[in-house]
C-alpha cells in the first residue's frame, strides 16, 4: 500500500506543476497584461487551457489526499515538494527563460525549508482526533479575521499588492481550509446514528468562503507572477500554517517535545518562507516584470 501512495504521490506532483503551468499561461493569454478582476475572470471559465489545469489541480489535490490517507507524512510530504521542481522545470522550457542562481537557491530554501519542517512536526506532535466544539469555533473565528483582512485589504490596495501577498494569503487560507475540512471529516465519520444538524455547517461555510477567496487568490498570483510562486504556496506555506493550528489549537503538540526540535522548526519554517520571498523577488519572470513597469513610467504621457 505504501508503494501504492508513493505512486500516487509522484502522479499528484506532475498534476499539480502542469496545472499550475496551464493555468497561468491561460490567466495570461485571458487578461493581456491587465489587472485581473472579478469581470474578466469569467473569460477562464471559456479557456480549454484553464479548465484542463483546474482538473488537473483538482485531480492533484485528489491523489494527494488519498496518498496522505494511505501512508505516512514523512514518506508523503517530501514527494509533493518535488511539484515545485517540475513546476519551475516545465515553466522556464515553455518561456525559454533561464534560471538565475539566486532563483535556483529560493526553490532549494523552499524545499529543504518545507521537508524539514513536516518531518520535524511528524516527531513532535500527535494525531488527535477529537476536535471539540470550542476547538472548532475559535479556527473559524481566527479564519473569519484572517478573511476579513485579506479581503479589505485587497479592496482598499489591490493596484499596489504584488504576487507575493496574494500566494501567502492563498497559503494561509488554504491551510484553514485543510484542517477544517479534516475536523468536518472526522464529524461525518463519526455521526452514527445522529443527526446532521449536529455536523459542523459552520466550518463548512467556511471552508466554501475561504475556498473561493484562496482560488481568487491564486488567479491573482498567476496574473503577477510565475507558477513556482503558487506551487510554494500549496507546498509550503499551506501544510505550515495547518501543522501550526494543529499544534496550537488542536492540541497535537507533545508535551515532550525538546527544545532542539522546537528550534530547528523554527528554522525550518523561516527557511521556506525565506525561500518563497526571495522567489517573489529574484525569479527572472518577475525582474522583467519589474523593469518593464519602471520603464513605462518613465515614458512621457
Amino acid at each position: 500500500m505504501v508503494w501504492i501512495a508513493i505512486a500516487a504521490a509522484l502522479c499528484s506532483a506532475f498534476c499539480l506543476a502542469f496545472g499550475a503551468h496551464f493555468q497561468s499561461i491561460a490567466v495570461r493569454n485571458s487578461v493581456d497584461g491587465l489587472e485581473l478582476t472579478l469581470k474578466n475572470a469569467g473569460k477562464l471559465a471559456t479557456n480549454k487551457g484553464w479548465m484542463g489545469g483546474l482538473l488537473l489541480m483538482i485531480l492533484g489535490m485528489a491523489l494527494n489526499v488519498f496518498a496522505l490517507a494511505s501512508a505516512p507524512l514523512t514518506v508523503v510530504q517530501p514527494i509533493g515538494a518535488i511539484a515545485l521542481v517540475i513546476t519551475a522545470m516545465v515553466n522556464a522550457k515553455e518561456t525559454d527563460i533561464t534560471m538565475n542562481r539566486p532563483t535556483v537557491m529560493a526553490i532549494i530554501s523552499c524545499m529543504l525549508g518545507s521537508v524539514g519542517f513536516v518531518l520535524l512536526a511528524v516527531t513532535a506532535t500527535n494525531s488527535n482526533h477529537a476536535v471539540t466544539e470550542a476547538q472548532s469555533h475559535l479556527i473559524e473565528l481566527i479564519l473569519a479575521g484572517v478573511v476579513a483582512i485579506v479581503g479589505l485589504a485587497t479592496i482598499l490596495f489591490h493596484r499596489k499588492l504584488g504576487a507575493i501577498f496574494f500566494i501567502v494569503g492563498a497559503g494561509v487560507l488554504f491551510g484553514f481550509v485543510a484542517v477544517l475540512v479534516r475536523t468536518i471529516s472526522i464529524a461525518v465519520l463519526g455521526i452514527g446514528n445522529s443527526s446532521f444538524l449536529q455536523l459542523p455547517w459552520i466550518a463548512g461555510l467556511a471552508v466554501i468562503v475561504a475556498g473561493l477567496l484562496g482560488s481568487y487568490f491564486v488567479q491573482k498570483a498567476y496574473s503577477k507572477g510565475p507558477p513556482e510562486l503558487v506551487i510554494a504556496g500549496l507546498t509550503v506555506i499551506d501544510p505550515i500554517i495547518g501543522i501550526v493550528i494543529g499544534a496550537s489549537i488542536l492540541g497535537e503538540l507533545r508535551p515532550d517535545v525538546p527544545m532542539l526540535v522546537t528550534v530547528l522548526m523554527l528554522v525550518a519554517a523561516a527557511l521556506a518562507i525565506v525561500g518563497v520571498a526571495a522567489l517573489s523577488r529574484h525569479h527572472p519572470d518577475v525582474i522583467e516584470r519589474r523593469n518593464q513597469a519602471e520603464a513605462d513610467k518613465q515614458l512621457p504621457e
